[in-house]
């Protein structure tokens, strides 16, 4: 089921975000990682819209949102390919018309989910942090 985010979920989400993070993103460096964890939990979760999709088992993945710009959305790697992360796109998207991301362009999980979904490139860039190639992805219905 899909539910509002609600601060006793932090831990779970944060464990969802690191696992799926280290399956999607091989080419970023763990101090970069802890950064971004920290930043997650002090800075991005506070300001975005969260909904969390739960089942008896626990938490399995999350959905952030600004706006309409998808800030994050993580599924545990063991869960992948069973349409939780569809579901919780479904989910947003009822509430906005046009849907914006940003994505490493190495990200081949990712780039494969929002390539499904329908989402396409309107800019590439450089995240600075990283020096890796960027791309910002829209849905437009």
């Amino acid at each position: 089921m899909i539910r509002k985010y609600k601060e006793t979920d932090i831990e779970a989400l944060l464990d969802v975000w690191y696992k799926a993070t280290v399956v999607a993103h091989p080419f970023l460096g763990n101090a970069f990682l802890q950064k971004e964890k920290k930043k997650i939990r002090e800075v991005y979760i506070p300001i975005t819209e969260t909904w969390v999709f739960q089942n008896e088992d626990g938490l399995d993945g999350f959905i952030s949102m600004m706006g309409n710009e998808v800030g994050a959305i993580f599924v545990r790697p063991e869960k992948h390919g069973q349409g939780i992360g569809r579901k919780l796109m479904d989910f947003v998207h009822q509430f906005h018309k046009t849907l914006e991301v940003e994505v490493f362009k190495d990200n081949k999980i990712g780039r494969t989910f929002y390539d499904k979904y329908g989402f396409k490139i309107i800019k590439e860039s450089i995240h600075e942090e990283t020096q890796q190639d960027l791309l910002r992805m829209r849905l437009d219905s």
